[in-house]
């Protein structure tokens, strides 16, 4: 094989590992080992789903290092979540509900105690009667929609 032809092969290959799906490991995050604090009902929303919140609390973090993700039916085949923080019992909601997913899917949203990374499967408020699965990135304030191999 030529050096050119090694070059090429070599850069189709890069190529085609950028175009995978995020993976749980290219996001870590340290895990919170404090003490877990109350709900901070700060707002109208924070407040109108205060039971579901404090109902979550109570829990070691299970998402992004520091962070109880907690999800609660919003409707038929409908769930709405919120991440809160288990050092400052700040609330941060996960900006779409998640419907339609398939069949086969038993939790929508699949994410891990050691990693920033959220999967998304179905459709995202309702928008589309077609599930996608899309991917998100916390960073502990927001959720970041991560560049994905079909993202359009």
């Amino acid at each position: 094989m030529t050096s050119k032809a090694c070059v090429l092969l070599l850069l189709m290959t890069a190529s085609l590992d950028s175009l995978a799906a995020p993976q749980f490991e290219d996001y870590p995050a340290q895990i919170y080992q404090g003490r877990l604090r109350r709900v901070s009902l700060s707002d109208h929303e924070d407040r109108k789903f205060a039971a579901a919140l404090r109902s979550s609390i109570g829990h070691h973090p299970n998402f992004a290092g520091r962070f109880v993700l907690s999800s609660w039916g919003c409707g038929a085949s409908c769930v709405m979540s919120a991440a809160i923080d288990a050092k400052t019992g700040q609330v941060i909601w996960l900006p779409f509900t998640v419907s339609n997913w398939p069949a086969e899917v038993k939790e929508p949203l699949e994410f891990r105690r050691d990693s920033r990374l959220l999967i998304v499967r179905g459709s995202r408020n309702e928008a589309d009667s077609q599930a996608d699965i899309a991917y998100f990135i916390f960073d502990g304030q927001q959720f970041t929609r991560a560049l994905e191999p079909d993202a359009k």
